[in-house]
This record gives structure tokens, sequence and C-alpha cells, in this order.
């Protein structure tokens, strides 16, 4: 094999990288596949939360972006999510949420699997209107009481996800990756697309 030549992905062995707006269930339906086929979530958004309820000094950090609606810096991200990996065994599915969320977190996803010995299998893009997703985003602020989902801040977190995010999908189709699907619906319906998704791979 040349030096230009790469080796083919194994879809059905690949990991899945969840990518979606804020608000469009990435993580509910991300958890439903995973507990149903014995996959690993790897929610940074979680690890995040988490972190910050323990208030250790990263969680302090990554509270004080997400309170503004930014993005935790790069460095940070990567370190904790290289971190999960090594207690994940190889064999094991990994569905990613909330990562990459930038073309340098992509590039860097791309380095961390290699040092694991793993790799992208598709990018799952769950999509809504932008109504459906600040209906969403308000109701479960009143619900829960999170800082991060106040009106500026899901404003603020919509318009990231548009020029930071969308340029992933965009990397990722250039490599024939991406599998659309609509997130409007019963959460079963969603699930079950989703499903199929995973499954086929991208087309």
């Amino acid at each position: 094999m040349t030096s230009d030549q790469q080796t083919p992905v194994d879809l059905a062995s690949g990991d899945l990288v969840f990518v979606g707006p804020p608000g469009v269930g990435k993580g509910t339906q991300a958890k439903a596949l995973v507990q149903e086929n014995g996959w690993v979530h790897l929610s940074t958004g979680d690890i995040f939360r988490d972190h910050a309820r323990r208030r250790t000094e990263l969680g302090r950090l990554a509270k004080a972006f997400l309170d503004r609606g930014e993005y935790v810096p790069d460095e940070i991200t990567v370190d904790m999510v290289r971190e999960r990996l090594r207690e994940i065994p190889r064999n094991t599915r990994v569905v990613f949420d909330g990562f990459p969320r930038t073309v340098a977190q992509a590039d860097a996803l791309d380095r961390l699997l290699a040092e694991f010995g793993r790799h992208v299998g598709a990018i799952i893009l769950l999509e809504a209107p932008r109504e459906e997703l600040l209906a969403r985003l308000s109701g479960r602020a009143r619900a829960e009481g999170r800082t991060d989902d106040t009106p500026e801040v899901i404003a603020k977190r919509l318009a990231v996800y548009e020029e930071q995010t969308r340029p992933v999908v965009s990397h990722y189709e250039r490599r024939g990756l991406v599998r659309r699907v609509n997130g409007v619906g019963a959460v079963p319906d969603v699930t079950e697309r989703l499903r199929d998704a995973a499954d086929r791979g991208p087309g």
C-alpha cells in the first residue's frame, strides 16, 4: 500500500460520533442506543458537569465557559477524552456525544483514536428546525434550572454551533462518513431512525 492510500474503514466496528445542535436530543438518543447495545456513551457535557458538581479545578474552569454558552478549550477537552478512552476496552464501541465540536477537535479525535487502535465508523447528524430547538431548550431550562440554558445563553450556543460545529459536518462529509437523521418526532421513532443509521453507516 502506498503512502497516499488509506486502510478501508470498517463501519461495523468503528466508533460513532453524534453531532447536532443544542436541544436536538443527542444525549437522550445516544443513551438509548448505548443501553440496548452495550456500547459506551462518552459525553463531554456529562463529564464537564460532573466535575462542576464535584467542584474540581477543571470543573470550575469548564463551568465558567459553559455558563457563557462557549466551548471548553480544546486542550482541556482532548485531555479529558484521552483519560476516558484509557478505561474503555478496544472491542467496545464508543458513542461520542458533544465531541468533536470543532474541526481542530475532529483532527485531534483521529489522533486520539489511532493511539488506542480505534477509528471513526460513522457520523450521526441529528437535525431539527431552530424553532423546535428553542422550545426544547427553554423547556429544559425551566424543568432542570440549568444555568447554561438561559435565553441569552441558548441563543449564544446555537450561534456557536453554526459557526464552529457546522464546519465539522462538512469535514466529515468530505470523508463520506455523515449520516443525516431527522430528530423531530416521538423519541422511539427517532431512536429507530438512529438505529438504522448506526447499522448502515454513512450513505
